[in-house]
Order: C-alpha cells, then structure tokens, then sequence
C-alpha cells in the first residue's frame, strides 16, 4: 500500500469534507451581504456539486482492501456508499427551502460530515473503525437534532438522543473489547474465524450480547426505541429524514456484516419450539417486539412525524426477519428493503417538509384537505404511504415479500421461522389502519382554508424522482436483486 492508493480509496470522503469547508467558508463571507435564503442555496449548491462529485468518484473506484480492513472498498461497499450519498443529496434538496436558523454554513456542513461517517462505516470491516465511524455519524446527527435552538422539544429531543446514543456507544465498545479480547483480533473476518474455531464461550456470548444492545440503540428497535419518537418530533423535518434514512442504511449494512460474518459460527437457533441461545434467538424477540409496540403505538399518534417514528421501529423488525434468514438470500432481501425503505421514507419526511412549514405544524389535523391544496404532493404521499405499507405493485410490497420469503426458506421443510413471518404479516396489516388515517386527513377531511400551496418546482421535481424510484423498483426489483445477490455471493 501507499499514500496515492488511500487517497484513492477515501477521495469520495475527501471531496465531501472539502464541500463542507468551501460550505462554511463562504456562507462566513456572505452571512452579512446576502438573505438568509440566498445563502442555503448557495450552500446548499456546494454541498450537492461536491456529493454528485463524490458519486462519480464512487463509480470509478477499484477494489482494494487497506489496513487490515479499516478500508474495503468492493462493488457492494460501492453501491451502499452512492445510496448514502444519494440520500444526502436528498436531504440537502429538501433542506434548502427548511428554516434552520442563521447558521447556514454549519448546518450543510454537519449534514457532510455525517455522510462522510456513514461512508466509512460501510466500509469498514475492522471494529475501532466501526466505532469511530459511527460516533462521527452520531455526533453529527446529535447536532443536527439540536439545530433549532430556539424549540424546546428541538432541544428536547436532541439530549435525549444524545444521552440514549452515548448508553449505547458505551454498550458497543465493551462488547468489542470483549470480542477482542477473546479472539485477539480486530478484523471481523479473522473474528470470523476465530469464532468458528473455539466455538462459542460465556464471553462470546456477553460481547455478542453487549454488541447487539449497541446496534439495537442504532437501529431502533425495541427495547431500545426510545430515544426515537422524541428525536423524530423533535428534530427539524430534514434531519429526521436523514436520521430515519442515511443512518439507517450505513447502521444495517454494518450489522449485517457483523452477525452473518462474524458471529456466523454462533447462530443459535429461533425456529418454533426450538429456540438455542445465538445472535437469531436475540434477533426473533426484538422483531417481534419491535413489530408489535411499532404497529400498535403507531396507531394512537396523532403526530406525522411521531407516527412515521413508530412505523420506522416496526420497519426494523421486519428487517431483522431477513437476517434470521442468516444466508445469501436473506441478505440480499435486507440489503434491498434497506434501500426502498431508505428511498419511501426520506420522500415521506420530504413531503411533509415540503407541506408542514406552509401550513404550520405536522399534527394529522393540519394535513386536512391536503388532497386540494397541493395535489401533486399529496399524490406523492400517497405513493410512499402505500408502499411503507406494503401495498402492490410498489416498492415496499416486494422489499416485504422478499424479507418474509428468504425467512420461510431457511427452512423450508419444517417452515421453522413460519411464525415470524406470521407476526411480520398480521402486523402489515394493523399498519395500514394507521398509514390510511393520514391518507383520510389529506384526501377525505375538509380544509379549514382551502387556498393552494405554492412549493418549489425543484423540490417537487426532485420528490416525484423519488416516487418513481419507488414504483420502478416495484414493477422491476430484479435488476438490483440480482446485482446485490452477486455481491453478497462473492463476500
């Protein structure tokens, strides 16, 4: 290795970090000569010229693996890095019109340096790595919770998060320092190894144990949920969008890597009546809590954003009905899920950006007659809603039926994890109740003022790309099934 093939190697990192000084830099010139929202687009442009920058940069990149896994870069890294950055620059579109307050520069730039984290949490395959990776994305997004200073729940939400997120960090590196203290290393595949060599032992078990609380937090899913109503209500609505996207997608792929990696000789077993202690006895009993509390607490909000919360949780449990697959098609139905879950629901929390700020507030009651004051946009809602619901032919539809198939192949002879998939249904049904209560608020309530709403073309032009994503990968999931299966083979 040399200096020339890591610069290489993390050059999408580095143009992303100097957008974010040219960001800062220039709004500090201009905070005095220019408006406020001349200078978030000016910002915001910077920000978006040097993501499209790192995409191309992404697509030129060769596979390399430096520093004992501290940097991989393969064709799936590279696929998960350009949803990641494709995300942020969603994230900034939608931002650009938001009022974040006067310090502009600092805003895009934090949102940067959150996405250069998660790029290099999905490129690590090396434990202090993934945890200096994802401390820099938790800080970022700690930050940016905060952002609205004046807000109570804003600053509300930002400490509990903060405080919820530093329990977890902790949680996390002492299951490392006990993974690592058993199996004397720090690489995950030689992890891997090592584990299937001496079998599983009681400190194995407390740092998979330790380990899976940490990315539990993450994720959000329960027991360890709490932090994510609070955050989402109170974080401006961008943020939320990229909390609820971006930071899921990298935290997913991660924990992917560790549990069918390197816990792949400690699996354990949840197949009905036959529950082993592993990481997929663990895994069973957060889905189904998770699908459960998500679904039914969802049903009583009568916030969009606190709803959408929810959903998020019980999302995660049907992800984790993927994993239990533990096998090659059930990471690539994670792996796609992740990806149209990321897409329908940052074009959700995009919508109601797009409307909430014109109407004043995301309470269901002020989306009432939405249908006939911004029709476009609630045409679009309605695309995302459907599909986070599961609804044919959309995304969400197949990315479910995918995670549920792989789960009933896994054991195909005695449908062991039947049950799940049992729970993961009947509970996609209970969520349609609460997803049609929004739709009946924006397509059957009257208006209390029936005057249009006027948004940016661009913003709308950039939310309908989304929504044809969303049903292109619904008619025609194949393409990328197929690509991510051929990854996901080849690792």
């Amino acid at each position: 290795m040399n200096y020339l093939t890591l610069f290489r190697a993390l050059a999408p990192e580095v143009i992303l970090l100097l957008a974010a000084f040219v960001a800062l830099t220039f709004d500090l010139l201009l905070q005095h000569s220019h408006e406020l929202q001349q200078r978030m687009r000016i910002a915001g442009v910077f920000a978006i010229v040097g993501l499209l920058g790192a995409i191309v940069l992404l697509i030129q990149q060769a596979p390399v693996t430096l520093l004992g896994g501290t940097l991989v870069v393969n064709q799936l890294t590279v696929i998960f890095k350009i949803v990641v950055v494709a995300l942020t620059v969603l994230t900034v579109i939608i931002s650009i019109e938001y009022p974040v307050g006067r310090h502009v520069g600092e805003y895009f730039a934090t949102v940067l340096f959150g996405a250069i984290g998660m790029m290099l949490l999905v490129s690590a395959e090396e434990l202090i790595t993934v945890f200096v990776a994802l401390e820099l994305t938790s800080l970022s997004l700690y930050i940016l919770t905060a952002f609205h200073k004046g807000a109570l729940r804003s600053q509300e939400a930002a400490v509990k998060y903060f405080m919820f997120g530093a329990i977890s960090s902790a949680f996390l590196l002492f299951g490392m320092s006990y993974l690592y203290g058993v199996t004397g290393s720090t690489n995950l595949r030689e992890i891997a190894v090592a584990i299937q060599a001496t079998g599983s032992t009681p400190l194995l078990v407390v740092a998979l144990l330790f380990i899976l609380v940490g990315f539990g937090f993450k994720v959000a899913v329960v027991p360890f949920h709490l932090w994510a109503p609070d955050a989402y209500e109170g974080a401006p609505t961008p943020v939320t969008a990229f909390i609820a996207t971006g930071s899921k997608v990298a935290s997913f792929f991660v924990l992917t890597k560790f549990v069918m990696l390197s816990f792949a000789g400690m699996p354990g077993s949840a197949f009905w009546k036959h529950l082993t202690p592993g990481w997929t006895m663990l895994l069973a009993l957060m889905a189904v809590a998770s699908m459960v509390l998500g679904n039914l607490a969802a049903i009583v909000q009568h916030n969009v954003k606190r709803m959408l919360a929810y959903s998020s949780i019980a999302h995660a449990g049907y992800i984790f009905v993927g994993l239990l697959a533990a096998s090659v098609t059930g990471a690539t139905s994670v792996f796609f899920y992740v990806i149209v879950y990321a897409l329908t629901n940052l074009g959700a929390f995009g919508v109601v950006t797009a409307l909430s700020e014109r109407v004043g507030g995301d309470d269901l009651e002020h989306f009432d007659g939405m249908a006939k004051r911004a029709p476009f946009l609630s045409l679009l809602m309605l695309i995302f809603i459907l599909s986070l619901a599961g609804v044919p032919p959309l995304g969400g539809f197949f990315g479910k039926f995918y995670l549920f198939m792989a789960a009933v192949e896994r054991d195909s002879v005695n449908f062991g994890l039947l049950w799940l998939v049992i729970i993961g249904i009947a509970m996609s049904a209970v969520s349609l109740y609460y997803y049609l209560i929004l739709l009946k608020h924006m397509y059957v309530h009257k208006a209390r003022n029936e005057e249009r709403l006027k948004t940016p073309v661009y913003l709308n032009l950039t939310l309908a790309a989304v929504a044809i994503a969303v049903i292109y990968l619904g008619l025609n999931p194949q393409p990328l099934l197929a690509l991510l299966k051929n990854f996901v083979a080849q690792l």
